[in-house]
């Protein structure tokens, strides 16, 4: 590819990469085109480097992952227009709605897709769907409002709030995009044969060949790298471990995608100055959780350095221990009635042949924070910086703040949420000097916090 090309390829990659679908309208007018235009190469180069499939018509394009691991960030592409993350109801409705569309109809009014739906959520306990709940009405808007955004469903007349104020005579009619909607539901295994989550994770039969190993085992270091913030060395499986701290995955990535290359002794991970390879920007735009999260990581920081300061050491759990626990927690939920056990998938099974040759990686050793330090941090911030400076939202929750600002930092693997605190995890000293959250004084001398855009200083 010629080096003048090679700019524009990258960004139609990093866009396939950060949006769930794109059709002519999402996420914005003009976008298809500049993907389309390199579509049979992404397609190519996807599938050698990270064995995922594009999905490319004239209408729209999708990315179709193989996934390794399920982590909780997963779900955020499920949220609704005011980016509040679905609830277990809109996910049911979401899945009630789609399995509603039949082939023969090209479109649909609100009033018989909710007579459709009904039954099956009302067979479901706890579920269920009752016209005069505010709450249940609001979860149907979020799931067409999600579904209108991907184009699976286009308003042709009424509105769904006229619907959602007086159900009786309210009323929307909206045209199908029955392929769009195909696209968007595309599970690993047929979901009615899964005995647990660990069903949907990959598990491609991979030939006993040496060389099929090698290459089975690049495209997983490379999913990875591209699906997390940043993959320690002692975290990961051996064999990923193994891959990444090689040169050749980490820098075909980088021209790839046009990320830079960062290694530590700790770990490795794909920067990007610009900002925008992630749905979690940090630091940067995203209010007072994001710019929370900077200032408790400086304290942190200060912590750490203080020398009349002797923070415990301990070895950061695993992620395989952590993986198990997420898929315990899923499958708690799961239905046992109605699965078909004989055809069932369930976790794929271990394998040990080539990766109890590798090199023993020592645990991860880092510092432990305990949470009365954490709360006397954010103590002092509404102390130091005044209680409106965090919001109204936030400005008489200081404990809700601390939660939501660690839970953005564990998203991002900079902290580790163990019982009693937090780990501090190697990548969070990228942001020791970190200035972006810090606050400014305002032309009357009161302190607030700067929602502007700026350049971090790492």
């Amino acid at each position: 590819m010629p080096l003048s090309d090679l700019g524009s390829y990258q960004h139609a990659v990093r866009l396939v990469l950060t949006h769930d679908v794109i059709t002519a309208t999402r996420p914005r007018p003009g976008t298809l085109e500049q993907v389309l235009r390199w579509a049979d190469q992404m397609a190519a180069d996807f599938r050698d480097l990270l064995g995922y499939t594009l999905i490319a018509t004239t209408r729209q394009v999708r990315l179709s992952r193989r996934l390794d691991a399920l982590d909780l960030t997963q779900s955020a592409v499920f949220s609704s227009r005011s980016g509040r993350p679905f609830d277990r109801r809109r996910l049911a409705y979401l899945c009630l709605v789609l399995a509603s569309f039949q082939r023969s109809r090209v479109e649909i009014s609100l009033a018989d897709l909710v007579r459709a739906f009904t039954p099956g959520a009302n067979a479901i306990d706890g579920l269920g769907f009752d016209p005069t709940v505010t709450a249940h009405k609001a979860a149907v808007v979020d799931v067409l409002d999600w579904l209108v955004d991907r184009g699976a469903l286009r308003l042709s007349d009424g509105s769904v709030e006229a619907w959602a104020s007086d159900t009786d005579h309210g009323d929307a009619l909206y045209d199908i995009d029955h392929d769009i909607c195909a696209t968007l539901f595309r599970p690993a295994r047929p979901v009615q044969h899964l005995t647990s989550a660990a069903g949907l994770l990959d598990s491609t039969f991979v030939s006993s060949k040496r060389g099929a190993k090698r290459e089975a085992a690049a495209q997983r270091a490379a999913r990875a790298l591209v699906e997390c913030p940043v993959v320690y060395y002692a975290q990961a499986d051996p064999e990923i471990a193994e891959v990444l701290r090689q040169p050749g995955v980490a820098e075909s990535l980088a021209r790839f995608t046009g990320l830079a290359v960062e290694r530590r002794a700790e770990g490795v991970l794909l920067a990007d100055a610009g900002g925008r390879f992630t749905d979690r920007p940090f630091p940067g735009r995203g209010g007072a959780i994001n710019r929370a999260a900077g200032l408790l990581l400086a304290k942190i920081a200060d912590l750490i350095e203080d020398p009349d300061e002797a923070l415990d050491v301990i070895p950061a759990p695993p992620e395989a221990d952590d993986q198990r626990e997420l898929l315990d927690r899923i499958d708690s939920a799961l239905p046992v009635a109605g699965v078909v056990q004989e055809l069932a998938w369930s976790a794929p099974g271990e394998e040990h042949d080539e990766a109890d040759h590798l090199a023993w990686v020592p645990p991860l050793i880092v510092p432990f924070v305990a949470e009365a330090s954490l709360r006397g941090m954010i103590s002092n911030l509404y102390d130091e910086l005044g209680p409106a400076s965090f919001t109204v939202v936030w400005q008489h929750d200081p404990r809700g703040l601390l939660a939501a600002a660690v839970t953005f930092l564990a998203d991002l693997r900079l902290l580790r949420p163990v019982p009693g605190g937090v780990l501090v995890l190697p990548a969070a000293a990228r942001y020791r000097n970190i200035k972006l959250a810090l606050p400014v004084r305002s032309a009357t001398g009161q302190q607030a916090m700067d929602f502007s855009t700026g350049e971090p200083d790492e």
